[in-house]
């Protein structure tokens, strides 16, 4: 009898912003601003993304105080200890935190997120940044920020020794043999030895392989040097598109070159970001987008467009049409080097608007796509992009936390389950199980096919490493999510 194809099915998961991902959510009734450091704010939003049977929860992050915190609630925890507690409040849903190849040290990365695998039973991804703040140097007692090739350099030796290090044990390294006397066989855990030009590891791992093998690798780069990266080793892709074509021309991208790298296609899975406003009506759920963004501070907006693009527009009356010359040096599609200025530079091009209507499209994600509907409106876009090649499925930036997870869980989620798009209930443990990626082989298994997804097999682990990596986005305030 002939196998039939597992049913193809979305991923969701919940990108948790503070207060929400409109920028001005902190000022608005319905949100909690001061629980944005306690424990039991993020618990409760991630058994709600768990009782939705949600993919995972993933946190953006960056080691520096962004600018505007007179005008955002812009502080933040840090991500790996916060997903530590959710771990220990919840049972299945994933857990994925950036964390900067630049600013940390890869054996004690490698410890944090296998830690988080192990405890997690499983659940743990990591989303792999280079830090593109030039504040974060100051922070670390450096007089200037790396330069671009140099993060690059250093980020993909990095990517080679964590992964190195998380294969360092055997998967039956571990004997417990209480008879003989023996905990584990010396012969099944390997040094690292790895000598590169940026880092330098000689021992072995001192923790056994995880429940995953390793975390799940996911990357936010849209420039052509993390379209390589990713290409080669993500798992998960967060990216950041407008339009259905945009995300079609990406998607396909990914795809072949992962075949090309003699991947799955299914090796890896693209999830741009969407953020709903939801309403009963859709006049309602455009009522709720405008509300919001009448608390926008356009001093604030104004800052972060510059982050965002290099564009500065303090000096334009708000209500005047934005120039588009300025905006002439976005450089075409293929050059990615830009690819946040690409998305905002299109909506200039396309909707005209005045200063004020382009702060207010980019308040609500920051160039991720807002869709203001009923629940079967959000849902059909979804669907469309979903079958359409344009995606595996979406982080979720609820606008307002936690209203904006409750309209979408309460409300859209039983209309995907109702066609057929997403689970009624989780069909096994780990991340990698949710996101449908199979457990890669560790480099020291003698029979172990290419380790996909995730990398290439043991004889292509030299220290000539690939000068590619994924980066968080550049210019923005959330800098791990592109």
């Amino acid at each position: 009898m002939t196998q039939q194809p597992a049913r193809r099915e979305l991923s969701l998961n919940l990108f948790i912003h503070p207060a929400g991902h409109h920028e001005a959510a902190w000022r608005h009734p319905d949100t909690q601003p001061e629980r944005i450091f306690t424990a039991d704010f993020y618990t409760e939003l991630a058994r709600k993304a768990e009782a939705a049977t949600f993919d995972a929860v993933f946190f953006a992050d960056g080691p520096v105080l962004h600018d505007g915190v007179e005008f955002n609630s812009v502080g933040r925890l840090e991500p790996i200890l916060t997903l530590a507690s959710i771990a220990a409040a919840t049972e299945r849903i994933g857990l994925i935190a950036t964390a900067s190849t630049t600013f940390y040290d890869p054996y004690n990365l490698a410890r944090l997120f296998s830690t988080l695998d192990h405890l997690s039973d499983g659940r743990a991804g990591w989303n792999i940044v280079t830090t593109a703040s030039e504040d974060a140097a100051r922070n670390f007692g450096l007089d200037s920020h790396p330069d671009h090739v140099e993060r690059y350099a250093r980020a993909a030796e990095f990517v080679e020794v964590a992964t190195r290090l998380w294969d360092s044990w055997e998967d039956d390294a571990v004997l417990i043999d209480r008879v003989a006397g023996r905990y584990a066989d010396p012969a099944k855990i390997h040094d690292v030895a790895f000598r590169g030009e940026h880092l330098r590891v000689e021992g072995a791992f001192n923790a056994a392989r995880s429940p995953q093998g390793h975390p799940v690798l996911v990357q936010a780069g849209a420039s052509n040097e993390g379209r390589a990266f990713a290409s080669r080793y993500a798992e998960a892709i967060f990216t950041a598109h407008q339009r259905l074509s945009d995300a079609q021309a990406f998607y396909a991208d990914i795809k072949a070159g992962a075949e090309a790298l003699g991947r799955s296609r299914d090796a890896v899975k693209i999830l741009p970001g969407i953020s709903p406003f939801i309403g009963a009506t859709e006049a309602g759920a455009q009522a709720l987008e405008r509300e919001f963004n009448e608390l926008t501070v356009p001093e604030y907006g104004l800052r972060q467009l510059e982050k965002l693009t290099g564009v500065r527009l303090d000096h334009a009356a708000l209500d005047a049409p934005v120039p588009p010359e300025l905006f002439a040096d976005a450089g075409d599609v293929t050059d990615n080097s830009r690819s946040r200025l690409q998305v905002v530079a299109g909506i200039v091009e396309r909707e005209q608007p005045t200063v004020r209507g382009l702060l207010h499209r980019l308040a609500g994600a920051r160039g991720h796509r807002v869709v203001a509907g009923t629940p079967e409106q959000i849902a059909d876009t979804i669907e469309e992009w979903f079958t359409h090649g344009a995606a595996d499925g979406f982080n979720v930036m609820p606008p307002h936390l936690p209203g904006g997870l409750d309209d979408f869980a309460d409300h859209v989620v039983p209309i995907l389950r109702a066609r057929g798009l997403f689970r009624t209930e989780y069909e096994g443990t780990t991340l990698r199980d949710h996101f449908g990626l199979r457990r890669p082989a560790s480099r020291y298994t003698p029979t172990a096919p290419v380790a996909e997804p995730g990398g290439a097999d043991e004889e292509s682990h030299t220290d000539e490493v690939s000068d590619v990596v994924g980066h968080e986005e550049a210019r923005s305030d959330v800098p791990a999510v592109a």
